[in-house]
């Protein structure tokens, strides 16, 4: 089976040759693994690995390639960013949010940056996925989001209050981010058609052992609008992969009810995530994408730590025919060995489907 093959035979439960294997990582990881094939296109590094990519497909806006892990001065929100060296590694921070200063809903009106869905360049993200198929991966875009977004505006310490005290202004602010997205989406499938296979949302629900915001907050703000998208994506025929790292476990079941199909990136190590948990009480709803413990053993365990670890994820959510996408929590982080991502993959790839 070639890569899209065995990603659409997974999504649609049906038999593959093996599991597949996909890679988060971040450009310091990927400038490593381009080292070591001696190969500069991206996908390329991808196709002599033997991995299963899932191909990320962007839209530009307003002249700039947009991806939510490059620097730019300004997002497209009007949120304006700085680029943080931590160890190894290069993160992109969001700095001076915009809306931290507004008091009431009537001045959102005239924000001066709110998104044009006109201005994406629905044309480039064309050509990324037919980039994309030419290496015959599956594809997965744009990348949108209520909750993330709100904190990037607004500020994390006004987010956390607005959901307890100031809940008017969060759903007047939510409703314009709702509605550019919802319109931008609808196109964005519309244009690219069967060149996009699964749509991104991202909205972290969680930290490392509780949940973000209370559930009664999710169900109150978020619940409808994310079953909106969720119908809106299957209307066009895509798969929905939703994103939440940390200790989620509370919002899974509403998450289903809402029309999720995958849940990323299963990090296991938090409570209530365990993997045999998350099998036994989901395995039949939800298609996990992820697992690979990415604080510990990938980048500082040895290889045969990874071997241990990745055959515990294919064992356990990867049982009963399939139901699982390989893959690292999140993204593999600067300075994780190269031998331990391929030990990864070459562990996938050897593994027999019980």
């Amino acid at each position: 089976m070639i890569p899209k093959e065995r990603i659409y035979a997974i999504l649609n439960r049906q038999p593959v040759d093996r599991l597949p294997v996909d890679l988060w990582c971040t450009p310091e990881v990927l400038d490593d693994l381009r080292r070591y094939t001696g190969l500069q296109d991206e996908l390329a590094v991808y196709d002599r690995l033997g991995i299963d990519k899932i191909v990320w497909v962007f839209p530009g806006y307003n002249g700039r390639y947009f991806d939510p892990n490059d620097s730019g001065e300004i997002t497209l929100w009007g949120v304006p960013t700085r680029m943080v060296k931590a160890g190894l590694a290069t993160y992109q921070e969001y700095i001076n949010p915009p809306l931290a200063g507004y008091e009431n809903t009537s001045q959102l009106d005239s924000y001066p940056s709110w998104p044009d869905p006109d201005m994406f360049d629905y044309e480039n993200a064309r050509a990324l996925a037919e980039s994309a198929r030419k290496w015959n991966f599956a594809t997965i875009g744009p990348w949108i989001s209520h909750f993330e977004i709100y904190c990037q505006m607004r500020g994390l310490q006004n987010a956390m209050l607005d959901i307890l005290v100031n809940q008017d202004f969060l759903e007047a602010t939510l409703n314009y981010i709702d509605a550019i997205q919802t319109k931008m989406l609808d196109r964005f499938m519309t244009e690219l058609g069967d060149l996009i296979d699964i749509v991104f949302i991202s909205d972290d629900m969680a930290m490392q052992d509780n949940l973000l915001i209370p559930l009664e907050s999710w169900e109150i703000h978020f619940r409808e609008r994310l079953r909106k998208w969720c119908d809106l994506i299957h209307s066009h025929g895509k798969k929905v992969l939703f994103h939440t790292d940390g200790a989620a476990f509370p919002v899974v079941q509403g998450l289903i009810e809402c029309g999720v199909d995958i849940l990323n990136p299963i990090q296991h190590v938090c409570p209530g995530m365990e993997m045999s948990r998350l099998k036994q009480m989901f395995g039949r709803d939800l298609i996990f994408h992820g697992g690979v413990e990415n604080q510990k053993a990938l980048p500082m365990g040895t290889v045969e730590d990874v071997v241990r670890e990745t055959t515990d994820c294919l064992s356990t959510l990867g049982s009963d025919g399939g139901g699982y996408i390989c893959c690292s929590c999140h993204n593999a982080q600067a300075g994780t060995p190269v031998e331990n991502i391929l030990a990864m993959i070459d562990t996938v790839k050897n593994y027999k489907i019980l």
